[in-house]
């Protein structure tokens, strides 16, 4: 799902808001999670899961073309740890097929 689908969905169920006050809300959400992350702080959403941010030293990595190291700066990576509901709802019914 993308974000436009998820504003589309949030406003069917939502028919006594407006379109574009329902867009407003979620890019302020997610506006606010990047904030959150970008201090380096976590950000949990209970019965869904908690964003982080992790670091990745620099490091010598090897073109796998031509085999010649090469430098890679440091990073710092979003990483999602799913909550134990969220979990619990995704696996309740799988049945290992797609």
């Amino acid at each position: 799902m993308i974000k436009s689908e998820l504003v589309q969905k949030i406003a069917d169920k939502n028919p006594h808001l407006y379109h574009k006050d329902v867009e407003r809300i979620v890019n302020t959400i997610l506006d606010e999670i990047v904030g959150t992350l970008s201090k380096n702080k976590r950000v949990e959403l209970r019965g869904f899961g908690a964003f982080s941010v992790k670091h990745r030293p620099s490091r010598l990595a090897r073109n796998p073309r031509t085999g010649e190291k090469v430098p890679v700066d440091e990073k710092y990576i979003p990483f999602f740890k799913t909550g134990k509901d969220l979990h619990r709802r995704l696996n309740k019914g799988y049945t290992g097929k797609k």
